[in-house]
């Protein structure tokens, strides 16, 4: 059945995909979003469809809609967008949750919250499954977007156990693919971004930490599958790919697939910058009976032709 859908963060990078896949099948979506971060270029190929609305509108504000089914995406979610306003980033996150969570107990509609590996922070588990409790630094320059995100799924589980609230928890792990803002910090648009216009490759720390890349259609069909499984699956459940690289190992794949001569260069690491990050999916296999599929040198060669595109060279923000 034909759905009305509501997705905040709706332009950004994440949330304008899935407003794509929920168009493409069939449904109506109200995509809801401050454009803070956000872009309309993300959106603008769904302008003309009858069945997509736009709600210019922030989370941390009441908002009142009639959809069957929520997606909360709404908040920064790279370290230079995030940390430039912290304390709007701690609202989006705590505020926006209690505002999605008051519009779906009204009409008793299940809700998706779009939490963040963050939580684990820098871990003394490896890999990090959905039991582990974490290693947050509460004040630190990341805590607004760790605790926030903490913080928010605290809200959901207390909202299903108070109020009954059908809700769905997931753990997004570094996600990446077209339409990823060039200057948001995050390592594979910096790295391709840097490469395509010839500057220095800038690597943090000495390159031997690691992360895993998950190509963002499969994040997508996860974050589908979250939301249509059963009652009972509320979460968290981790989604992200489960193969680990170093950062020093992605740099050079970086440069072989984009065949640019920039040198690789040191700067320090961030504080609390995690030393691994790598999930454990079986949750998400087991209940979802999801995996990605997407290769990291083939979601590196579209995201690159994405970014070649678009002629994205900004000068970039370190983090």
């Amino acid at each position: 059945m034909t759905k009305r859908i509501l997705v905040t963060g709706g332009a950004g990078f994440v949330g304008s995909r899935l407003c794509k896949r929920l168009l493409d099948e069939g449904n109506r979506v109200v995509c809801m979003d401050n454009f803070s971060t956000g872009s309309v270029g993300n959106i603008e190929a769904f302008l003309g469809d009858p069945a997509f609305t736009i709600l210019k509108h922030d989370v941390t504000e009441a908002v009142t809609v009639g959809v069957d089914q929520i997606y909360n995406l709404a908040c920064p979610a790279s370290p230079v967008h995030y940390q430039a306003d912290p304390v709007g980033t701690l609202k989006a996150s705590v505020i926006g949750a209690l505002n999605v969570l008051e519009l779906a107990r009204r009409t008793n509609i299940p809700v998706l919250q779009a939490s963040t590996s963050e939580v684990y922070g820098d871990p003394h588990v490896h890999p990090q499954s959905e039991d582990y409790p974490g290693n947050v630094n509460p004040i630190g320059p990341r805590a607004c977007y760790d605790e926030g995100k903490r913080s928010a799924e605290t809200l959901f589980f207390d909202y299903h156990r108070q109020c009954k609230l059908p809700i769905k928890v997931v753990r997004i792990f570094n996600t990446y693919g077209p339409h990823m803002h060039p200057a948001d910090g995050r390592v594979v648009a910096n790295f391709i971004v840097q490469a395509l216009s010839g500057r220095d490759i800038t690597i943090y720390g000495d390159g031997t930490q690691t992360r895993s890349f998950c190509y963002v259609d499969d994040l997508i069909s996860g974050l589908m599958a979250m939301m249509n499984s059963g009652p009972e699956v509320t979460g968290p459940i981790n989604l992200g790919n489960p193969e680990e690289l170093t950062i020093r190992e992605l740099a050079n794949m970086a440069l072989e697939l984009t065949n640019s001569n920039s040198r690789i260069v040191h700067r320090p690491l961030p504080v609390d910058d995690p030393r691994q990050r790598l999930p454990d999916i079986g949750k998400a296999t087991r209940l979802l009976d999801w995996n990605p599929t997407t290769a990291l040198r083939e979601g590196l060669m579209r995201t690159i032709a994405y970014f070649e595109s678009v002629a994205a060279k900004p000068v970039l923000a370190t983090v």
